[in-house]
C-alpha cells in the first residue's frame, strides 16, 4: 500500500458497507462521569442508536440527562432486572462499575436485548465467560467497548501493518497515564479492587493491550509484569504497572499504565522496514495526528479530530442493525482478561507467565 494511498479518505468508515434506515434503541445502564460526558452526547450526534431508557440508582436525580436527551423512561437497577419497559429498547449499554457488567449484560441477553458493554468486560475470566454465553444463548449481538477499534487512526495504522508498509513488526511501545485523583474522589469504585477487579492495568492499561492485539491481529504467548503503589489512596490496587508481552509472530511488545502520573498516551510500532507513531491514541478524542516511516520515506497527517465514541456507538448500531459481527465481540474482552490475569500473576510470582 502506497503512502498516499492510506492517508486518502482517512476518515473513511470502512466498515459501512451499505446505507441503512432506522436506529437501535438503547437503555444506558449506569448514568456516570464517561455515560453522561461521553456515551450520551456521542449517541445524540450518531446515526444508528438512541437512547431510550436510564438506569440508575436515582431515578430522581437524573431527570436533568433524561430531559436533555429527551429520553422517556428513567428506571431503578430493580426495575430493569424485573423487565420493566423492556418494549421500549431493542440493546444495553453496561457503564456501571466492572463487577455487575454481567449482571446487567446477562439479563438483558435473558430479555433478548444487544449488549454493549464496557471494557474490561468483567472482573475475571469466568464472569466474563458468562456474559458471552449468555449473549450466545440469547442469539444477540455482543460488544466490548474498545472504541480504539473503530477510530480511523488505528484502523488505518492496521492497514499499513497488513500490507507491509513498515516491514515485520518487532517492536511496540503503548502507553497511557492519567492522575486518577485529580478528576475523582479517593473513594471512586476505580480505587476498589471489588469493584474494578484492579487498578491501572484494568482501567488504562487494557487500552494498549487490546489495540495491540488489534494491530498485530495475533495473540500474546507469554507476559512478565511489575506493578507497584505507593499507599493510601492506591494501596489495594496496582496504581503503576508495566507489561512485556511476547507474541506468535515474534514480536514484543511494552506496555506502562499509571493512576499517579502526568496525563500521556502513546503508541509506536517499530518494524525491519520502518515506522509508526501515533500520538495521544488512548487519552479520550484522538486528534488524528499519525507519523510513518517506510523506508526512506517519511509521511505526516493531521486531520480533524474524530470522537471515536460516537464512531463506536454508530458501528455498534450498524452492526446489529445488519446482523454484522462485531470484531471487538466478547471473544476479544475475553482474551484481553486472560492476558490481565496472567499480568497480576506474573507479578505477584515475579515470573514469566505462558499465555495458551
Amino acid at each position: 500500500m502506497a503512502l498516499e494511498d492510506a492517508f486518502a479518505n482517512f476518515t473513511r468508515r470502512d466498515w459501512e458497507h451499505e446505507s441503512i434506515a432506522g436506529t437501535v434503541r438503547l437503555a444506558i445502564i449506569g448514568v456516570g462521569g464517561f455515560a453522561c460526558q461521553r456515551a450520551l452526547p456521542a449517541i445524540h450526534n450518531g446515526s444508528y442508536c438512541e437512547p431510550t431508557v436510564l438506569v440508575t440508582s436515582s431515578p430522581d436525580r437524573a431527570t436533568d440527562v433524561a430531559e436533555e436527551y429527551d429520553i422517556p423512561h428513567v428506571i431503578d437497577y430493580d426495575a430493569f432486572l424485573a423487565g420493566t419497559h423492556t418494549d421500549a429498547y431493542d440493546g444495553v449499554y453496561v457503564a456501571t462499575p466492572n463487577a455487575f457488567h454481567s449482571q446487567y449484560a446477562t439479563a438483558a441477553a435473558a430479555f433478548g436485548k444487544h449488549v454493549i458493554c464496557e471494557k474490561p468486560l468483567e472482573t475475571t475470566v469466568e464472569r466474563a465467560r458468562e456474559v458471552v454465553d449468555a449473549c450466545t444463548t440469547a442469539g444477540v449481538t455482543l460488544m466490548t467497548a474498545y472504541r480504539l477499534q473503530t477510530e480511523p487512526t488505528v484502523r488505518r495504522t492496521r492497514e499499513l501493518v497488513r500490507e507491509g508498509a513498515i516491514g515485520d513488526v518487532v517492536q511496540v511501545h503503548g502507553s497511557f497515564s492519567h492522575p486518577l485523583l485529580e478528576t475523582a474522589s479517593p473513594d471512586t469504585w476505580r480505587l476498589d479492587p471489588d469493584l474494578a477487579g484492579g487498578g491501572a492495568l484494568v482501567d488504562l492499561g487494557v487500552y494498549p493491550l487490546n489495540t495491540i492485539r488489534f494491530l498485530l491481529d495475533c495473540e500474546p504467548t507469554g507476559v512478565y509484569a511489575t506493578t507497584t503503589s505507593s499507599g493510601g489512596p492506591f494501596a489495594a490496587i496496582d496504581e503503576h504497572v508495566a507489561l512485556q508481552l511476547e507474541y506468535e509472530t515474534g514480536t514484543t511488545a511494552s506496555c506502562t499504565a499509571s493512576f499517579d502520573a502526568h496525563a500521556r498516551s502513546a503508541l509506536e510500532l517499530v518494524g525491519t522496514e520502518g515506522m509508526i507513531d501515533i500520538e495521544s491514541p488512548f487519552g479520550g478524542v484522538v486528534p488524528q495526528e499519525i507519523v510513518v516511516e517506510s523506508g526512506d520515506v517519511r509521511m505526516e497527517y493531521t486531520g480533524p479530530t474524530i470522537d471515536e465514541v460516537c464512531e463506536e456507538f454508530d458501528y455498534f448500531g450498524y452492526c446489529v442493525l445488519t446482523g454484522t459481527d462485531p470484531e471487538p465481540d466478547g471473544e476479544d474482552g475475553l482474551a484481553d482478561l486472560h492476558a490481565i490475569e496472567a499480568a497480576y500473576e506474573s507479578a505477584e510470582t515475579g515470573c514469566r507467565v505462558a499465555l495458551e
